[in-house]
This record gives C-alpha cells, structure tokens and sequence, in this order.
C-alpha cells in the first residue's frame, strides 16, 4: 500500500509539473481541462449524511433525493468546465531545486530559485526569502507538511507579484513549520532549522527558514506568516526585525490560511528601514483579500522612519513580564532596553493591562476551533467570504490530508482532534464567544494606547532553547512546540501591528524586544524600533 501510495505521488507531481509548466507558459488567461461529469453520491454516503443529521430517512427518500441530485449536480459539472480568473505570473523563473545539505546553511532552504524581478525599484538589488506557506508560480510548495508536499502553484500570491515589480529578487522559498502550527522549529518534514546563533538551539517559528537566512546573512530580506506570533518568536530568537502588520494592512491572496482573522504576513530583515521598504512595497488593498479594508493609502514607511522620539510615550507592559516560562535575564535585558528610549526624547512609564493575560486564553479557543474549520475542514480557504480563492492549493491540501494526515506533527493533530471534540460537544459556541470577547481585548489595548503611543515587552520569555531530541516523549514535544507565545499571540487576535528588535545579547544569545502600535499606525513601531536601533548601535 506505501509503495503503491509513493507510485501515485511521484506520478501526481510529474503530472503537476508539467500542468504548471504549461501553465506558467501560457497567458493570465488560463485554458482549463474539460472535466467529466461530477459524480452522483452513492446511497451509503447519502445515508451517513442523513443519520449525522439526524433526517431520519427512509431508503425509499434517500432514492429519491438521489434521483433529483443527479439534475441540480448538473451545475456542478458546468461550472468545472468553466474558466476561473488567476493571479498573474509576471515573471519567467525556472522550478529551481531542492539544495543539498551542504549547500543549505541552517536546513532553512525548502527550495532554491532563481527570479529576477523588475530592473528598477525600491527592492532592486534586494534577495529575499519567501516562506514556504506562499505562493510562487512554478516553484514546489510544501507549508512544511507531507500533506501538501507534491504541489505546485501555478500563481504568485499578490505579494510576490509586488516584491518582483519592486525589483526584488527571489532567491528561493524557506522553510516553515508543518503547516506553520510551532512557536519552534523542528517540525517540518525536511527536518530541524538552526539557529545561526547556535546551531543546536531553536530558530524559533513558524518563519523559522526566513530567520536564519536572514540572520545568517544569506538574504537581505524575507517574508514571514504570522497567526501566534510566527514573524516575532523567530525574529526574536535569531536577533533580527520582524513585524506583524496590522491585520489586513498586507494582503494575504496566495497564501495558504490557517484562521482568516489570525492571518498576517509582514517583513523581516536585519535593519529597521529594510523591514520599513519591503512593508511599503508589500502593503496596501489589492480587492481580493477580505481581510482588508475597502481602500487604504500606504504611508512611506522608509523615508518617513525617524529617531527623535520627543512627545513619544511609551508604555512597557507589566503583564508582558515574569510568566512562568520566563528568564530573568530576558525580562532585566528588556527592560533596560526600554528605558533606553528616554534617550531619544520619549517619555517611558510602567502600565498594566489585565486582559492581557486572559488574551491568551481567547487566541486558544479562536486558533483552534478557527484552524479545524477553516485550515483541516475546508482545506485552507473556509467559505462564506468574497476574494480569490486558490482552488488548486485547496485541492491538493485535501488529497494530501486523505494521503498522509497520519504524518502530520503532533502540533497539528493536537490543534485537529481538540477542534473536533468541541465542535461535536459544544458546536461552536466557545469559538462564537471567543470572538465576541476579542472586542473587549481589543478595546483594552486601543484604550490604553489612547495614551500611550506604544506599548513595550519581551517578545518571546526565554532565550533560544536547545532544540529537543528526535525521540522526546509527546508531552515534551508539544510543550516545546507552544512555550513562546504568551506575549505574542494576543496580538494576532487584537489585530495590532508589532515589531520585534534585538534588544541585545544575554549568554551569547538574541533577546527580543516587541514594540505595539495603534492600528494602522505601523509607523509608530517602526520609528520606536528604529529609534532603539539607533541607540543601541552607538552604545
């Protein structure tokens, strides 16, 4: 039966190849397949719907129900002969390779490429990184999972579409997480990534590729995917600068979803005005994504960054401090860091914020209730929203989760089997109440950001832990998977923008530090990052 499921594999992605190859070929407007007719459920499936339901139905109904379906399936079988519009391919690049260990420093390569964008533009002479949750035409996508290893986009998300006409230049997808569900990085299925601080020590995640290979030096830049914090936690860990946009200030069209008001995808770089120029290319509308707001003018981030910081009030947060899983050094480390920007003229005073806490609480009931639906259900898309839907990825992630849903990480099964008991047992009710409550979270960092201009805390409690053994139990697994986001979670639901920064080094290692903002007023963090940068480069 493996080898059998191994011949179908290797012959879906010949066939995948080429189907991409073809396509990438071709113009915008795509030539589809003629589809066969979509096939009549059989009467045991009709049956097994019926009792879920509790429809009672006799088998004389359930023929019939089936003989009037055969008609209304009729629409379904025209609409898979009709054409769907695509996300352009603008363009030529080749399918690229898979590096071999010695040439991939880190593990953190999925897939080396090759694609020149523009000849001119704000990213011109810029590499960079895209995580491997995002579309690029052409090039092998694997999320980090055996589920979607065998697929192809045959589109750029709308990102890369800007990155490249920005005239930068990709040099290949890095590795995430499977299916981007670990605050660490050990569970894709190509195997750990390191941390350039220290090879034997976590890189942090799910972004885990794109933080090494920036903090390795091997890119100038990268993209990262952020539903829990997975732009911070590997930013913080590997000491460089990421940040989670406001939620929907990037368009997320391309990538593949795991909870449609968690998502977020956003820059990391080595510098402040880096993470400041690809946001400004990356950000704005592009009417596909529902995430965002109807029209939205993109500020310019890189020129208008500034280090003077006088009439700034910065906020550290109590909450954000001594969690059970913190270290000393960090939380000492990254108070002394926000005392710094006195130094740029900002005034900075201790504050509380209670709900913080409780945050974390919210973001575990919406992330998973959120993830069974719209990510292992729906196959990444979920329905009832309008925007482009990418029906290729969708159809390739459900295969795979037929195929080898057995291999997935511990983290995912831990996310899928929870989501589903309290979907049977509670139907929903607790993600209903979860997201009612994300208001008053929401409103409780607005009102205390009335205020302040930022608030400040350590982005992840503890330094870069050692990555655990191959053979550790289930328990140590998942508790290494998820011990990073008691600060950075809370965010990813509120919708604030946050940045990270190294606030300096404690034995040898990065520590972060997180920067809030009001929404949409990225700026903000960015200059009080920027600022610190400034501060902490001339010490």
């Amino acid at each position: 039966m493996a080898l059998r499921r191994m011949r179908l594999s290797l012959l879906r992605r010949s066939q995948h190849f080429l189907f991409t190859s073809l396509r990438c070929q071709s113009s915008n407007t795509v030539e589809q397949y003629n589809a066969a007719a979509v096939r009549t459920p059989s009467l045991s499936l009709l049956s097994s719907i019926a009792d879920r339901f509790n429809l009672d139905l006799s088998k004389e109904e359930l023929i019939t129900y089936q003989g009037f379906m055969k008609n209304i399936l009729n629409s379904w079988t025209r609409l898979e002969e009709m054409s769907e519009p695509q996300l352009p391919v603008e363009y030529s690049r080749s399918p690229g390779y898979r590096p071999a260990p010695e040439n991939n420093p880190f593990n953190a390569w999925y897939y080396k490429v090759d694609i020149a964008g523009a000849p001119t533009g704000r990213l011109h002479g810029k590499t960079l990184a895209i995580k491997d949750n995002v579309a690029v035409a052409g090039v092998p996508m694997m999320n980090g999972s055996r589920t979607l290893q065998y697929y192809t986009p045959e589109f750029d998300a709308t990102v890369v579409t800007r990155i490249l006409r920005a005239g930068g230049h990709v040099a290949g997808k890095s590795v995430c997480e499977d299916l981007c569900l670990s605050s660490s990085s050990f569970t894709s299925a190509t195997g750990p990534v390191q941390n350039p601080h220290d090879t034997t020590r976590s890189a942090g995640g799910s972004s885990s590729g794109s933080a090494a290979l920036v903090a390795g030096n091997v890119v100038d830049m990268a993209l990262g995917g952020d539903q829990g914090g997975s732009i911070r936690m590997p930013s913080a860990l590997c000491g460089i600068v990421g940040l989670k946009p406001t939620h929907g200030l990037v368009p997320y069209t391309g990538i593949f979803s795991i909870e449609m008001t968690l998502d977020h995808v956003g820059p990391m770089a080595r510098t402040v005005a880096d993470c400041a120029q690809l946001l400004e290319v990356i950000a704005g509308c592009d009417g596909l994504d529902p995430r965002q707001p109807t029209s939205y003018q993109v500020p310019s981030y890189a020129s208008n960054l500034t280090s003077d910081l006088k009439g700034t009030r910065v906020g550290i947060l109590k909450e954000g401090f001594g969690h059970p899983s913190s270290e000393a050094d960090v939380d000492s480390l990254v108070m002394s860091a926000a005392r710094m920007l006195e130094k740029a003229g900002a005034s900075v005073e201790e504050i509380s914020i209670p709900m913080h806490l409780d945050g974390m609480a919210i973001f575990d009931v919406i992330s998973t209730e959120g993830a069974h639906e719209t990510m292992y259900k729906s196959y990444g898309f979920g329905v009832g929203w309008e925007g482009h839907y990418c029906t290729s990825m969708l159809e390739s992630f459900a295969r795979g989760m037929k195929e080898s849903a057995a291999e997935l990480s511990h983290s995912n099964k831990i996310f899928l089997i929870t989501g589903e008991a309290m979907k049977i047992m509670y139907h929903g009710r607790f993600y209903a109440k979860a997201q009612n409550i994300a208001r008053n979270l929401r409103k409780a960092y607005d009102t205390a950001l009335d205020t302040y201009d930022v608030l400040v805390m350590p982005t992840v409690p503890k330094k870069a832990p050692i990555l655990p053994d191959k053979n550790c139990s289930i328990e140590e697994y998942l508790t290494a998977n998820f011990e990073m986001i008691p600060n950075t979670a809370q965010f990813d639901v509120s919708g604030h923008p946050a940045l990270t920064i190294n606030a300096g080094f404690s034995e040898g290692l990065p520590v972060g530090m997180m920067i809030v903002g009001k929404r949409f007023d990225d700026q903000a963090t960015l200059n009080v990052g920027f600022a610190f940068e400034t501060l902490r480069d001339k010490a």
